[in-house]
């Protein structure tokens, strides 16, 4: 290839890397905001986080359609191509996080009036702080290109599931101790199960990353130190 294409195709991975930031800190900030919304009930807030919903899904077709766009025009092998298909799964696992983040945010607003078990909020707060750190280390691996940090959050994945069953018993207890509590509560093991599908996008993006790098794909089976499922599923994004 000529000089000028080389420079012209590294223009367009260059501009799959910013937009790719760009959608990282977009979801970190509706996370952020998600549960500052639902730790103070705060109505304007979470209705702030679902109105930037619309910015991440614009940013991710952008991206996955210049992605493809640059795989039809130059044909990339090997590592470029690896760079084009990262994008694209990327750019898919941080629009499920600003879905889940979204889904936390709608949760708040048909609680907010309630806000019987302050408390309960507790243990939701941990694990957005575990979840948040791996976002933030899942996407630092991805711009340093750093498989060691991306494999340290793909093990790390453990520590939100152990969390999110400690979250689940202690919402039980609050539903046994008063039947009113029990509506409130169900819409926070709502919330913690979309923080534990948070964790298992970081996970996505860690495995892409080591996949990015070095060509070679992760374990199948992912490290896991829970208990089985106990009934509460994943919200389909609205």
């Amino acid at each position: 290839m000529s000089d000028h294409i080389v420079k012209s195709y590294d223009r367009d991975l260059e501009a799959l890397g910013r937009r790719i930031a760009e959608m990282g800190g977009v979801a970190e900030k509706m996370l952020a905001e998600a549960m500052d919304a639902l730790s103070a009930f705060d109505i304007d807030l979470a209705h702030r986080v679902v109105s930037s919903d619309p910015r991440l899904d614009a940013l991710q077709r952008e991206i996955e359609e210049n992605a493809i766009l640059t795989i039809a025009r130059r044909q990339p092998l090997a590592v470029d191509l690896r760079e084009c298909i990262a994008a694209i799964r990327i750019s898919g696992d941080i629009e499920r996080v600003g879905d889940l983040a979204k889904n936390i945010a709608k949760r708040t607003l048909k609680i907010a009036s309630e806000a019987r078990v302050p408390r309960a909020i507790v243990g939701l707060k941990s694990m957005h702080e575990i979840a948040a750190m791996q976002l933030k280390d899942a996407l630092d691996a991805y711009a340093l290109r750093d498989t060691e940090r991306a494999r340290a959050v793909w093990e790390n994945d453990t520590d939100l599931d152990a969390l999110e069953d400690s979250v689940f018993r202690d919402l039980l207890t609050f539903m046994m101790e008063d039947p009113r509590n029990i509506s409130f509560c169900t819409h926070l093991l709502f919330c913690s199960k979309n923080l534990e599908r948070i964790g298992d996008h970081t996970t996505n993006i860690s495995e892409t990353v080591v996949y990015l790098v070095t060509g070679e794909a992760m374990p199948v089976e992912r490290p896991k130190s829970r208990a089985p499922d106990f009934g509460v599923k994943d919200e389909a994004a609205q």
